[in-house]
């Protein structure tokens, strides 16, 4: 049948798949001679290889794609040296965008939104660092230097640089597991430097490099589940401060939390209860007016600030410290003592602050990256991913040399930016501006605040990330997916933050794999009256054609699913061939490989494979519509053993079937 087609001339053909299949000509001389003659009026197209390129050209438009599909160099082309020098430096300073045009309009919307973050930064600063254990007027200094660097580097203008919780907590359970931040505070604060630096170094090496996608590995249903259970498990931690509790656990899982609780039940404080859930009650209500009235998105801005203010008038007032009361105590005023020299890179550590930076650069990194790109499409921007890996890593590591630890765009605060109405990144030195003017003359004023209102501001902004209808969304959408979120919370809540995370990312990982070595693969049919092949299971109306086994692989064909992929082809087969009757005996196998977009040598030997063991079964094995790649792979086995000649390579299923029927019925006598 092969040498026939090859006689009659019929290569390989092409009609579209709208068209009808033609009729065929009956048995004999004359069937023959006017199938002969439809199927020569048909050959019109053939299954192109594509342009030859060198191996260099190739290489390069791999590597392009790789690492800069955004192309971000595309506007320097055609440009005079002085102008593309010019736009270089605008692009590594995005602040020299924006400057040049700001005017006192902007600067008003801007300076709104500036002190209206201020007044969230400043409490928030204080509380995150007390999640992190590290001395509360670290995280006023981490709402200083970086937002000032980010202001030069960042291209996103809603971003609000600062600590953020989830850091906070990983930093300082991870680092707690090495060192005591009460019996060894120095040493303590010598590695969250040192971590913050390896953080920043992890952060400015990806975006330098362009491997931004290597946080894609953080997919939505871990994300979302990861931010729960650590939403949780941060707001746990605040039953110390919320109960008044000296001696509580230092585990983070919620078996031990809540056993500490209920142990140590002779220490709660009933007046710091009370105060607590005051405080919490009037912070969660001022979320929900915002939430509910978005206008009213000050209220909830303002509420932490307040909050303090009066908590420390309340305690002042009422000398509460003598009743019970946890106080902060005394903060010394000034700026950013440098912190070079605390960095620490003794080999007995050096595992422990490189793990940490590593995990809290990744996380932060994820959620500084996400929160710019979403506010930056409400606003119709663009924020360059790897611009702003560089700029949050460079942020950290000049944060590290400064007194500061690990910071990033934090939502809650970017989210009362943005609806404050910047317009700028001059709202983050605003920002930086008022921090600095706390740090240098009402430090004082903060002596008295209790411990407990900063336990309240720390729950009330971390229950926001327990996104509830995100959950139930998930598990519409996909149930695996719902499996890796639910396995993301329950790591994280009982066992610990960062094997939490490493079991989602692992099963998401797992899931990818999964589906590279077992790639989907259908049979397909033709639906009646149209020159069109879909799958079987889908398409109701979709029937198989007699003689005809249609296969379609949607995966790159490699070494990893080779294999599977055999067995499963050999098992069609040997089911087509135990249920056909004699009318509709198997005599072609159709490989689709539309949806193929790679192969390689494995692939390639595969395909040679299946080739052989269809002659050996009587079988002819026909290809469809190679991709580039696919199809240059194809001609250069061809070059050595013209293994796939023309007469098997056809551009639409319907052309190879009609092809294929009209030969079969031509030498049916």
């Amino acid at each position: 049948m092969v040498g026939m087609r090859g006689a009659y001339g019929c290569t390989n053909g092409n009609s579209n798949e709208s068209q009808q299949q033609p009729p065929v000509g009956g048995g004999g001389v004359a069937g023959a001679a006017a199938a002969t003659v439809e199927i020569a009026a048909m050959a019109v197209h053939k299954v192109s290889p594509p342009p030859a390129q060198s191996t260099a050209s190739k290489m390069k438009a791999r590597v392009k794609e790789t690492f800069f599909p955004d192309d971000p160099f595309r506007s320097f082309k055609g440009q005079p040296l002085g102008m593309k020098w010019l736009m270089a430096v605008k692009y590594l300073f995005p602040i020299l965008e924006w400057v040049p045009g700001y005017s006192f309009s902007l600067f008003k919307s801007d300076l709104v939104a500036g002190l209206t973050i201020a007044s969230l930064a400043i409490p928030q600063g204080i509380s995150y660092a007390k999640l992190a254990s590290l001395p509360p007027i670290i995280g006023l200094y981490s709402s200083f230097v970086p937002p000032m660097v980010y202001a030069v580097l960042g291209s996103s203008r809603d971003l609000a640089v600062g600590p953020v919780s989830i850091a906070s907590l990983i930093m300082g359970s991870m680092l707690r597991q090495a060192v005591s931040p009460a019996a060894e505070p120095l040493l303590f604060l010598q590695l969250a430097f040192t971590s913050t630096f390896f953080a920043g170094l992890v952060q400015a090496s990806l975006g330098i490099l362009r491997l931004g996608f290597i946080i894609d590995f953080m997919s939505k249903a871990t994300l979302v589940g990861f931010m729960a259970g650590a939403a949780i498990i941060v707001s746990l931690q605040q039953l110390k401060a919320l109960l008044g509790i000296v001696h509580f656990t230092t585990e983070m899982g919620l078996v031990p939390v809540m056993a500490s609780v209920i142990h140590h039940t002779k220490e709660w404080s009933w007046q710091t209860i009370l105060m607590g859930a005051f405080f919490l009650v009037l912070l969660l209500l001022a979320r929900h007016v915002s939430m509910k009235w978005p206008k009213l998105f000050w209220i909830s801005a303002c509420a932490p600030l307040t909050c303090v203010i009066i908590s420390t008038l309340l305690v002042f007032l009422f000398k509460g410290q003598k009743h019970g009361i946890s106080i902060i105590g005394q903060l010394k005023c000034g700026l950013n003592r440098p912190s070079w020299d605390k960095l620490l890179f003794d080999p007995t550590y050096l595992g422990l602050t490189v793990k940490t930076g590593l995990i809290t650069g990744i996380i932060s990194l994820t959620e500084g990256v996400a929160v710019g790109r979403t506010f930056a499409s409400l606003k119709d921007y663009q924020v360059d991913g790897n611009k702003e890996m560089m700029a949050i890593g460079l942020m950290n590591i000049v944060g590290s040399c400064t007194s500061c630890y690990v910071t990033t765009g934090a939502f809650s605060r970017s989210a009362v930016n943005h609806n404050a109405g910047c317009k700028t990144a001059m709202s983050n030195v605003i920002m930086a501006l008022t921090v600095m003017v706390t740090l240098l003359f009402l430090m004082p004023l903060f002596v008295y605040t209790p411990n407990v209102v900063l336990g309240a501001i720390i729950i009330a902004a971390v229950i926001g990330l327990i996104d509830i209808p995100a959950v139930y969304h998930i598990w519409k959408m996909d149930k695996m997916d719902f499996l890796v979120c639910v396995c993301a919370f329950a790591g994280v809540i009982f066992i610990s933050v960062q094997e939490g995370l490493a079991i989602a990312v692992g099963i998401s990982i797992f899931r990818v794999l999964l589906q590279i070595t077992r790639p989907k693969m259908m049979i397909q049919g033709n639906i009646k009256g149209t020159d069109i092949y879909r799958n079987l299971h889908q398409y109701k109306e979709a029937q198989r054609v007699p003689g005809f086994l249609i296969l379609t692989v949607e995966a790159p064909i490699n070494f990893a699913n080779t294999n599977y992929l055999n067995e499963r082809i050999k098992r069609w087969i040997e089911e087509e061939s135990y249920t056909g009757s004699k009318q509709s005996e198997l005599h072609f196998l159709i490989l689709d490989l539309s949806a193929v977009p790679a192969i390689d040598t494995s692939g390639i030997a595969f395909l040679i494979d299946i080739k052989k063991q269809t002659e050996k079964r009587g079988l002819e094995l026909i290809l469809v519509n190679p991709t580039g790649e696919v199809m240059e792979k194809i001609q250069r086995a061809n070059d050595a053993h013209d293994h796939f000649k023309s007469d098997c390579l056809y551009l639409t299923t319907g052309e190879a079937v009609a092809s294929l029927s009209a030969f079969s019925k031509m030498i049916t006598p």
